[in-house]
């Protein structure tokens, strides 16, 4: 069975995850806490990783099943066809989230255009290109994810 990726309605993620795995349809919507801030105080609250998305993992067959949950909104595609997530993927996000907040972090003096590897947290094993360095941050380009990693030196110590 492969994992889609169905786009929900905005801030319906969990709900969406909720009555889809009432039907009995393997569903993962990845959380992560967040402090929020309200004007009279803070609190941490479980919002989803991506906005808007929740995997599902089922047969092509049974594809339209997710339609029964009044949060669906359609299937993300890909070149003309359903967005097809790897098993492995899937299990590097639930990885990634099951490691603590705190990574061990070293700081070391990185010159612009240095390719570095990552050592710990998240993105561990993964290569990077120094693009910025301040006083105040660094900013690194992972191309095998295409993204950009900003850290800031408070982080690094």
């Amino acid at each position: 069975m492969n994992w889609y990726v169905v786009y929900t309605k905005p801030k319906w993620e969990k709900k969406v995850a909720e009555q889809l795995n009432a039907m009995g349809i393997d569903c993962y919507c990845p959380l992560i806490t967040k402090v929020s801030q309200w004007s009279d105080r803070k609190k941490k609250v479980e919002v989803p990783l991506f906005n808007s998305y929740v995997f599902v993992q089922l047969e092509e067959s049974d594809r339209n099943l997710v339609f029964q949950s009044s949060g669906a909104v359609r299937y993300l595609f890909w070149l003309g066809t359903p967005a097809i997530v790897k098993e492995e993927e899937i299990n590097t996000i639930k990885k990634w989230l099951k490691q603590p907040n705190e990574a061990e972090i070293r700081l070391v003096p990185y010159q612009i255009g240095d390719k570095i590897k990552l050592d710990t947290g998240p993105f561990a094993a993964q290569e990077a290109i120094v693009q910025e360095v301040n006083n105040t941050h660094y900013v690194l380009v992972l191309e095998s994810l295409g993204c950009v990693l900003k850290m800031n030196c408070a982080q690094l110590v």
